[in-house]
Formats: C-alpha cells, sequence, structure tokens
C-alpha cells in the first residue's frame, strides 16, 4: 500500500497555539455569491436557500423531491460544509406547470430565502466568490502574535485542497490505494468519484508542499506553467505535463513514488490540467469577540478556508451531538 503523508508544509511556519473550531454550526458561515442576479426569467427557478448542517446533495435532493422532478435537473455551483450554516442557490428545471410554495417546505435544516428564475442550469464552478464569517474559540496564542500572522496571510497562502477532499481520517486515499495498488474494485459509482477527486488533489497538495518547503511557491521558477501570472501545479491525467525545465523536473521527481496512482489516473480518461499553487483571500479582516476571533474574508471558487487556517492555529474540533 501507498505511504501516505497529509502533513504538509507551512508556508509561515508552525501553527501558533490552537483554537476551538466548529464548536457550534454557526461558528462556521459561508455565504454564495453569483456573478450575477437570476434574469427573473426562464425555464429554470433559482432558490437561494439557507441550510445547517446538511450536505449540498442531500438538500438538492430534497429540492427535487419537493418539485417532482429528477435529482439530475437540479443544479448548484457548489458544495458547501456540512457542519456549518451556509447560503447558497440551486437551479430546478421546471419550465412549465405549477411550483410549490417554497417558504413552506418541509426540509430539516433548510429555508427558501430567495425565489427567482433563471434561463440556465446552474453548474459546478458558476459562483463567482464564497464568503465566510469563521469564529474561532479562545484562542491560546497571544492576540499579537496572532494578528502579526494574519497581516502575512493576506499576501496569500499556499492553495492546498482541505483535508476534508479526502474524506474523514483520509479515508478516500485509503480507498485509493486499495484500488490502484491493490486492485480492489470499487463499484458505487459516486464514491468512485469522490476517490478520484481526493486522489487527483492529494498528488497536487504533495507538489505544492513540495514547493512551499523550498520556498518557491510564489515564486515563477524556470519551466514555469503560469496560471493569470500564478505558478501552478499538476492535476494528474492524460497527456503530457505542461511545465519543463526546473518546474517539470520537480514535479516528475515528486510524484515518482506515485507513478502507479498517476498512470490508474491516465487510464481512467483524465486529462491534465493545472491548478494554482497560491491563493488571496479577499477583503480579510477579524476582529475579537469575547476572546474569540472572528475572521471574515471571501475566496473564490475551488479554494478552501480551511487552508488559510491552518497556517494560523492548530484547529481542535468537537464532538457535536446531533439532536
Amino acid at each position: 500500500m501507498t505511504e501516505l503523508n497529509l502533513n504538509f508544509s507551512y508556508a509561515y511556519g508552525e501553527p501558533l497555539g490552537n483554537a476551538g473550531f466548529r464548536c457550534e454550526y454557526s461558528d462556521f458561515q459561508v455565504y454564495e455569491q453569483l456573478p450575477k442576479a437570476p434574469e427573473g426569467e426562464g425555464e429554470h427557478v433559482y432558490l437561494y436557500v439557507r441550510k445547517t448542517n446538511n450536505n449540498t446533495a442531500w438538500i438538492a435532493k430534497q429540492l427535487a423531491k419537493a418539485a417532482g422532478i429528477q435529482n439530475m435537473d437540479v443544479g448548484y455551483a457548489g458544495l458547501k460544509d456540512r457542519r456549518a450554516v451556509t447560503e447558497q442557490w440551486f437551479s430546478l428545471y421546471m419550465p412549465k406547470g405549477s411550483e410549490p410554495n417554497w417558504q413552506q417546505l418541509d426540509i430539516q435544516g433548510a429555508e427558501v430565502l430567495t425565489v427567482s428564475r433563471g434561463r440556465s442550469k446552474l453548474r459546478r464552478g458558476d459562483h463567482a466568490d464564497n464568503r465566510f464569517v469563521i469564529r474561532l474559540r479562545n484562542p491560546s496564542a497571544r492576540v499579537e502574535d496572532l494578528e502579526a500572522r494574519l497581516k502575512l496571510l493576506s499576501q496569500g497562502v499556499p492553495n492546498y485542497f482541505g483535508e476534508q477532499r479526502f474524506g474523514a481520517d483520509g479515508g478516500n486515499l485509503q480507498r485509493a490505494s486499495q484500488w490502484f495498488d491493490e486492485g480492489v474494485s470499487i463499484r458505487n459509482r459516486q464514491q468512485k468519484k469522490f476517490i478520484v477527486s481526493a486522489a487527483r488533489s492529494y498528488l497536487f497538495n504533495r507538489v505544492l508542499s513540495e514547493r512551499v518547503q523550498n520556498h518557491s511557491w510564489q515564486m515563477t521558477l524556470e519551466g514555469e506553467c503560469l496560471l493569470e501570472g500564478k505558478a501552478s501545479g499538476p492535476m494528474w491525467g492524460r497527456g503530457r505535463l505542461e511545465s519543463t525545465a526546473e518546474v517539470l523536473a520537480l514535479e516528475e521527481r515528486v510524484l515518482a513514488p506515485m507513478s502507479n496512482w498517476c498512470e490508474r489516473l491516465e487510464h481512467l480518461g483524465l486529462r491534465q490540467d493545472r491548478r494554482a499553487l497560491a491563493m488571496q483571500a479577499m477583503d480579510l479582516s477579524w476582529q475579537w469577540l469575547e476572546g474569540d476571533l472572528e475572521l471574515q474574508f471571501r475566496l473564490p471558487p475551488g479554494a478552501y478556508a480551511t487552508s488559510l487556517l491552518r497556517e494560523l492555529c492548530h484547529l481542535e474540533q468537537p464532538e457535536i451531538v446531533e439532536e
């Protein structure tokens, strides 16, 4: 079985002490922003939904059931965290017929805030950004140290895929190793999708961790493949790496121990792609609330808030007893 290491390099030194994380659902809030408002007309009903402690995919299925349509006719721009209070848009293909009373839907932990219509189905990545409001409980580090670190983080952080991408305790990566290295068959189609996504993300994180380790994650090296002016790393698939020279040599060296995974991903028909090594938190601000630290910032699609938080402090997440 492939040796897996999720202890990726830190850009600004070790995290500063500990803090309580997601102690309450409202400690982690996400507000999805679309590039523009729905048109107000069209074949798709647009619903802006607040959900608490629910998966996006589960809410989508409940909306399809309430509307009497197929699951595939419900679209959304991104998966939002479960253990949180989040607001996001859903589109439902309903060109004809009557609509339910959306404000009276009986879906536990969900509330429809806005109803509109649009001309097209929402697809992954269609949102402009996500706004986060996160409360860290009783940080153990000194206030001045945390604020100095936050000023550094405002300059950019490594664009790691968050640990939630890999499943509980890295379970999706363990299953990837069983599938790729040991030939264990994975029959569930949805599970396969999650495993493949986790495997590609892990390979990217390994390359990024090496670039952080050698302090080149914000630099342009010889042979760099730039994305909007930023250095990038590989999202593995079929085809040649787009990097050359020094960067190509680094990526090949780092991923050499994972050659079996690379080969299997190629055979699954995935194409080579790239992802930026650095991400910028927009409008980063903070305030102290009775000894807790509240952060507010915006991130583009595909970026993880936990990848910023890991550079600040160790996150201690308690068990929440479900009612």
